[in-house]
């Protein structure tokens, strides 16, 4: 059997092994250490900001503790884009508040800034103004920020980013995860570094972090023995991961550099063939790191449909995927209301992930190629 070529693998620098020697030489394994605070300033560097910058366990703890230091309670509603990953509205959950979904926009797959502020405005006249809005920045695409911020600062609703995709992108020269008020990054063993498992949070001030960090370590009181308050969490990111973190961040500008090669990678393949559309940036405003690249397949004039192509790819132990199927179409979220024109849905049926790692070897690239090019 021919070997896994993944959609999305880690792919390690080789100073990891360094950083966790270290917490094991100093016996930092806990969730605080050098590791933990280097990693914190490492990404607070790369992101080019004053803004402040907490390790945690995951992206989605990251979302979570946004909307908490957000002030979402139970029953407010939270406007959520619909497409993405399932981790950018579960929070909206945990919190026992309700989500809106709002539909892409055809430039950036991200939110579209029309259908935003047609939901908000129709929430405020049925007497509920939400409380916060979850942006994405699907596949390391920058969404269209400035029209969102300038509505998110018009109706005073809290930003949150989902930048979990995005570590690298940046939108104007602005880094993506430093727009919000709040946002998330995540360093999951699929992302373009990772740290195994993990993510941060990223705040408008030290005050927000101190209190993020707090909630995220259990919420204890200053007290000789265990009190506690407010309800807390066990977020906080480890030294050990950290330090692998550590690592990663060494080779974060290499991994964006040839994820995008691979973005170009399938321009090559597909510049001669009209029915498929590789998707990239709609001007240079914007630089995505694009941690997976994606093509859309217009059936009508393309002899083959999505799926046939993703099978084709798994017949020679290929991975590919859908785009991410919109939560305003998943069961757990069926009873949402949901704001569009059925962009994203249109999206979902005609969109493929293709294999994006930093690690791939021409091999692979020779492989993937020719399997894309007989189906064509």
């Amino acid at each position: 059997m021919k070997s896994k070529i993944w959609l999305s693998s880690p792919h390690m620098g080789g100073n990891e092994l360094k950083y966790i020697k270290e917490a094991f030489d100093s016996n930092w394994i806990a969730p605080l250490g050098p590791n933990v605070a280097g990693f914190e300033e490492d990404l607070k560097v790369f992101l080019k900001t004053e803004k402040e910058v907490g390790a945690l366990s995951s992206g989605t703890s990251a979302i979570h503790l946004g909307l908490i230091l957000s002030g979402v309670v139970a029953g407010d509603e939270v406007i959520c884009q619909s497409m993405t990953f399932s981790a950018s509205a579960n929070p909206i959950a945990y919190q026992g508040a309700i989500p809106v979904f709002i539909d892409s926009e055809e430039d950036t797959w991200n939110m579209c800034p029309l259908q935003l502020e047609k939901a908000i405005k129709d929430r405020i006249l049925k007497g509920i103004k939400p409380k916060a809005i979850i942006l994405v920045h699907l596949y390391g695409m920058p969404a269209k920020i400035d029209e969102i911020i300038t509505i998110a600062n018009k109706y005073d609703i809290s930003l949150i980013e989902d930048a979990a995709e995005a570590l690298g992108s940046t939108y104007k020269g602005q880094s993506c995860g430093t727009f919000g008020e709040f946002a998330a990054l995540s360093f999951n063993g699929n992302k373009i570094i990772t740290t195994s498992g993990g993510g941060a949070i990223v705040c408008n001030t030290k005050k927000s972090k101190e209190k993020a960090i707090f909630l995220a370590t259990q919420a204890r009181d200053e007290a000789p023995h265990y009190q506690h308050s407010e309800i807390g969490y066990n977020y906080r990111m480890s030294n050990i991961v950290a330090g692998i973190g550590r690592g990663q961040m060494e080779v974060l500008e290499d991994h964006i550099s040839l994820r995008r090669d691979m973005n170009q990678f399938y321009k090559k393949i597909f510049k001669d063939i009209d029915s498929v559309t590789v998707f990239e940036e709609p001007n240079e405003d914007y630089f995505s790191n694009h941690w997976l690249s994606c093509i859309t397949i217009d059936e009508s004039k393309a002899p083959f449909s999505r799926e046939e192509l993703r099978l084709a790819l798994l017949d020679e132990n290929i991975e590919s995927r859908p785009l991410w199927k919109p939560m305003h179409l998943q069961p757990v979220f069926k009873d949402s209301d949901f704001y569009g024109t059925n962009i994203c849905e249109n999206l979902f049926n005609t969109g493929l992930c293709l294999p994006s790692g930093s690690n791939l070897s021409e091999l692979d690239k020779k492989r993937i190629e020719d399997t894309i090019k007989k189906i064509l």
